[in-house]
């Protein structure tokens, strides 16, 4: 081992570094020992041996607006930002009142501003963290540019992570837009030379990133130990001060010790004898006492300040242990958006208010198609709220791929409007941590079937609000165009809609027409909860889809259904590009059938085709999407349920076989439910 450095230059508190390092080692000392043999702490990830460099990081995170994104192995950061000793324990004993409540494990941290830095809500996949710091980033500098704030000037984001999450999709997306837009970020990585048990040559080459990234462009590279307190301290300096001053992202490695198992059930049996004793020789806490004592402690200071902070953890897990357990009752609670604000995420927390809205259209005397109703109602939207930003592939001077955004970063500018790289876990990732940071978020994907990519940003997006009991919520609008155009494929014509109705938290829209667009593309603008408005291809330019403009305060609120067609005889439930072929077909039928047009799927109004159906004793279900598990069958079920008695025939589903969306133009119109085929089909289920 080297002779410890002299004390030089600014120096941290040492002192209080000495005290969270304490700190962090007694609590995953307490949960090792005591609370997971007794299965108090079911899930435990020990940080042993990255706690200086965290300590150290965070301590440097003073500015109001900075945002730092974790994972699991982060609690010496939380302390180090503020986080209580009590929060700090109660979190991994799922106790009411903590981060989450007992809802998400306790190392997944959040925590709210509140005039320091936030820590942006964590999820457990492994390099779900760096997109949403980018989006962070890039709402700094809109903020302090675009919306002259100056108290974001000196703002950074944070992404903080291990070697082996350097492998991720997530990673290299946020790396390559922090990098090409020049964005105010800081990658720290944490590299103890394990994933688990997957040593870091298999993660990538050489096992170092930084000798790996020297070429690339932009990136401010800067790599040392994390065990040695002088070096430690230094670096993470330089590395802050140059994001500040710079405004321009960069990489620190720092090389740890994982002197701990993986997780609590790991057992290290993977790690030769050697490398076990090369990792406890690198042990911070032993490199820290040696740095300090004698200079600027005594070897008794050290003894008493470690004792001291000990009985301090032990008192604080005697009194998370007294909270109560969480409340059962309050376990759907959160799903979306209620009376009570979220305390961050969204415009409302900083006071914003929606416009004035209507819900009666005052139709102009022209009729325009579906897609100049978007454009038209982005215009509008964009024009009155200045922290809506709209960004995707293709949508700044091409105007997107269907057209939808054409003309809009003339208009507003390559800050409001603007084009990204082709990566949809990048596009939404930024989103999110955009929505975060108190902007609006527009995110396009160009086809429903290239969401895959970003599905895990999607769903950690919708469940936030509920793991972090309305701590934290990210109101982003994706508009996600879809189904089948003259001919299908099974790249660009996917619905699939019902994925995002199971997906918890979300809100989904599926216009038919151009009115609907309007007034469910403003009340998703103007609303609290992340939305997908799925724009489908074939009523974008659809003569039946063309209906007049409603006006620049109409809203059509989600959860009610419109009836596109009286009748008394049996009822139809359609949603989307079906709807036009429901009403040809009910009309062509000579059966008095009622066509109701869902609008939204979630929420879905129950209540009008519970209504319609007992009413009328029989029930048809048309939708594009598969059969197998479509939405039609949630429809059905209900149905079943609650209105079986007042049925006089079976419900019937109409629907696309369990194939993806066939290209030639006779293969898709066999798929896809006609007019013909569905008039037969109301004939049929009308004559039983």
């Amino acid at each position: 081992m080297s002779k410890p450095s002299p004390l030089t230059g600014a120096q941290p508190d040492w002192r209080r570094v000495a005290s969270l390092l304490h700190a962090s080692r007694a609590l995953d000392d307490i949960e090792e020992t005591r609370l997971v043999p007794e299965r108090k702490v079911l899930y435990q990830f020990s940080a042993r041996g990255h706690e200086l460099a965290q300590i150290l990081l965070g301590l440097q995170l003073d500015d109001a607006h900075d945002g730092v994104t974790v994972y699991y192995r982060s609690r010496p950061l939380m302390l180090a930002l503020g986080e209580s000793l009590e929060e700090a324990a109660a979190a991994p004993l799922a106790r009411q009142g903590s981060f989450s409540g007992g809802r998400d494990i306790g190392v997944v941290f959040n925590r709210p501003g509140r005039g320091a830095a936030t820590v942006l809500p964590a999820c457990g996949g492994v390099g779900a963290q760096y997109t949403p710091a980018a989006g962070w980033a890039q709402a700094i500098r809109f903020r302090h540019e675009t919306l002259a704030d100056p108290s974001y000037a000196r703002s950074i984001a944070v992404a903080l992570g291990g070697d082996a999450s350097t492998a991720t999709n997530g990673f290299w997306a946020a790396l390559n837009i922090a990098t090409t837009l020049a964005l105010p970020m800081l990658f720290c990585i944490e590299d103890n030379a394990f994933g688990i048990s997957v040593p870091s040559s298999l993660q990538t080459p050489g096992g170092n990133i930084v000798a790996n990234l020297r070429a690339f462009s932009g990136l401010t590279l800067l790599e040392g130990s994390g065990s040695d307190p002088a070096a430690a301290a230094e670096l993470v300096q330089r590395a802050v001060a140059h994001v500040r001053t710079q405004r321009s992202p960069a990489l620190l490695r720092l090389t740890v010790p994982r002197l701990s198992g993986h997780s609590g059930q790991d057992t290290q049996a993977y790690k030769s004898a050697e490398t076990l004793r090369e990792e406890r020789a690198r042990d911070p806490l032993t490199r820290l006492q040696q740095f300090l004592v004698p200079q600027a402690m005594s070897a008794a200071q050290w003894t008493a300040l470690a004792e001291q902070t000990r009985g301090e953890v032990e008192a604080a897990v005697t009194a998370a242990l007294a909270r109560p357990q969480p409340d059962p009752r309050g376990l759907t609670e959160h799903v979306f958006a209620g009376a009570e604000l979220q305390t961050q995420g969204g415009l409302r927390p900083e006071g914003w208010q929606p416009p004035a809205t209507v819900t009666h259209a005052q139709p102009e005397a022209v009729r325009i198609n579906m897609l100049t109703a978007i454009r038209r109602t982005l215009d509008v939207e964009l024009s009155a709220n200045p922290r809506l930003v709209v960004f995707g592939e293709d949508v700044g001077p091409k105007g997107g791929v269907h057209g939808a955004t054409l003309g809009l970063q003339d208009k507003y500018g390559p800050a409001r409007v603007f084009d990204t790289s082709l990566s949809e876990e990048g596009i939404i990732g930024r989103a999110v941590g955009m929505a975060l940071a108190g902007l609006l978020p527009v995110p396009e994907i160009q086809f429903r079937k290239y969401a895959d990519p970003a599905a895990e940003q999607l769903n950690d997006c919708g469940t936030m609000r509920w793991r972090t009991r309305n701590r934290f919520a990210a109101p982003i609008v994706v508009r996600m165009p879809g189904g089948f155009f003259k001919c299908g494929d099974p790249w660009h014509s996917q619905t699939n809609e019902v994925a995002w109705v199971h997906g918890i938290g979300w809100q989904v829209a599926v216009p038919s027409n151009a009115e609907d667009a309007v007034g469910l593309l403003r009340a998703a603008l103007r609303g609290n909860d992340p939305v997908i408005f799925f724009e489908h291809r074939a009523m974008l330019d659809g003569a039946w889809a063309r209906r007049p403009y409603p006006g620049d305060a109409y809203v059509v609120p989600f959860g009610q259904a419109r009836t596109v067609r009286a009748g008394g005889e049996l009822t139809v439930v359609t949603w989307g590009a079906m709807v036009e072929r429901c009403e040809a077909a009910a009309a062509r039928s000579q059966v008095d059938a009622e066509v109701l047009d869902l609008r939204t799927l979630s929420p879905w109004d129950k209540e009008s085709v519970r209504a319609s159906v007992n009413k009328t004793r029989r029930c048809l279900i048309v939708h594009e999407d598969n059969l197998t598990a479509g939405f039609g069958a949630e429809v059905a079920a209900m149905l079943a349920q609650e209105c079986f008695y007042g049925l006089d025939a079976p419900i019937e589903r109409l629907a696309m076989p369990d194939i993806p969306s066939p290209h030639a133009p006779v293969l898709l119109e066999a798929a896809v439910p006609d007019a013909t085929r569905i008039c037969q089909a109301i004939q049929r289920l009308a004559s039983l």
